[in-house]
């Protein structure tokens, strides 16, 4: 599996939260993004069926 790269625009105050979060969960600033997008897409699949899977 590939990585991607892209920006993400995000106001100061939510960046600094994310940063306390990140770090009382001993992860990173991407690595707390890849966790939450991750668990919403679970949720998503279980209410509404799996995502078929695509190249980008």
């Amino acid at each position: 599996m590939s990585t991607k790269n892209f920006s993400l625009r995000i106001d100061d105050e939510l960046l600094f939260k994310l940063y306390i979060i990140a770090d009382n969960n001993n992860r990173s600033v991407n690595g707390q993004i890849l966790h939450l997008i991750k668990i919403y897409i679970s949720q998503y699949e279980k209410a509404n069926g799996t995502i078929k899977s695509c190249s980008i």
